[in-house]
């Protein structure tokens, strides 16, 4: 991420992590960027996760300012479950203030043996707010084989030009006894 410091100079700026689908009415960072807007401060795209999947992500311990939006007061790199403070996970979305460039550059790597955002983001936010949003919209992580899988299905199933030969093909497939 420092390697877009030089484009981002010093404006907020956005990162949208590819292994994240976001399928929502209103895009997602369309609804993040009218927090930061009404706000003025960092906003990172949280969703809640299953207490099995607390482990995979950043996880936030946050005081509840609206429905959907969060003070944030601590985040927790991939936690064991026993030590999440919750299960709002940060899901590749951020709207972020640029001071955090100097702080990743100090940064030690962390879990993973990685330099990680949210280590950074928890620096950040002892000098300035950050808060999470509960975006609206199904999240499709394709990093997984099973999230690629689903959203792919999903995405031709609703195409005008190929959805109804896909459905057809796939009603095929579980027919014929190959699938299920």
């Amino acid at each position: 991420m420092l390697c877009a410091r030089r484009f981002a100079e010093h404006e907020p700026f956005a990162v949208l992590l590819g292994d994240d689908i976001i399928r929502a009415d209103k895009p997602c960072l369309k609804q993040m960027m009218e927090v930061y807007e009404e706000y003025e401060v960092s906003v990172v795209g949280v969703q809640p996760v299953p207490e099995a999947d607390v482990h995979k992500y950043g996880i936030i311990k946050a005081e509840q300012v609206t429905e959907r939006v969060f003070d944030v007061g601590d985040l927790v790199e991939k936690p064991k479950l026993a030590d999440a403070p919750s299960n709002l996970a940060i899901l590749g979305r951020y709207i972020i203030h640029p001071d955090i460039f100097d702080l990743l550059a100090k940064q030690e790597a962390g879990a993973g043996g990685e330099i990680q955002l949210t280590d950074g983001l928890k620096r950040l936010r002892e000098n300035r707010k950050l808060y999470a949003y509960v975006f609206e919209g199904k999240r499709y992580d394709v990093g997984d084989r099973m999230g690629y899988l689903e959203a792919t299905v999903d995405f031709a199933l609703e195409r005008e030009d190929i959805g109804e030969s896909f459905r057809q093909y796939l009603r095929g497939k579980l027919d014929s006894g190959v699938v299920g």
